[in-house]
């Protein structure tokens, strides 16, 4: 194996919401739709939903309800005033707001928001 990711899945019970909103709200284009798998235009790792359902043959351990935040994806801004922008529109589109726009120690400006499946992801830029 080599340390490397090359395929981010996100696993959904849900995927007409979660497709609606990483395709209307976060602005990714979908390139292959199946239904039960969509998987979006992507520069660097592919990128993907799909029915946790799709898997209960190969194990019942996606029958289990996930518990918790298990990962959070990360979406660079142009700069800090842009995170604060970018925070408003995506709220104002239908994500769950759960840290408005602040600087942090780490020298970033940073804001959290959640998908309709409750997965808390980040936006941030570098601060000057």
């Amino acid at each position: 194996m080599k340390a490397e990711i090359k395929l981010i899945t996100i696993w959904t019970n849900d995927i007409d919401t979660m497709k609606k909103f990483y395709n209307e709200v976060l602005g990714f284009k979908i390139k292959s739709d199946l239904g039960n798998y969509v998987e979006f235009e992507n520069s660097g790792v592919r990128f993907a939903i799909c029915m946790r359902e799709v898997m209960y043959d190969y194990s019942q351990e996606y029958e289990k309800e996930p518990l918790g935040q298990g990962f959070e994806l990360a979406f660079p801004c142009e700069n800090p005033n842009d995170v604060d922008k970018s925070f408003k529109e995506i709220v104002g589109m239908g994500a769950a707001s759960i840290q408005s726009p602040k600087n942090m120690p780490w020298n970033q400006r940073t804001a959290l928001f959640a998908d309709p499946d409750g997965n808390i992801h980040e936006i941030f830029a570098e601060l000057q």
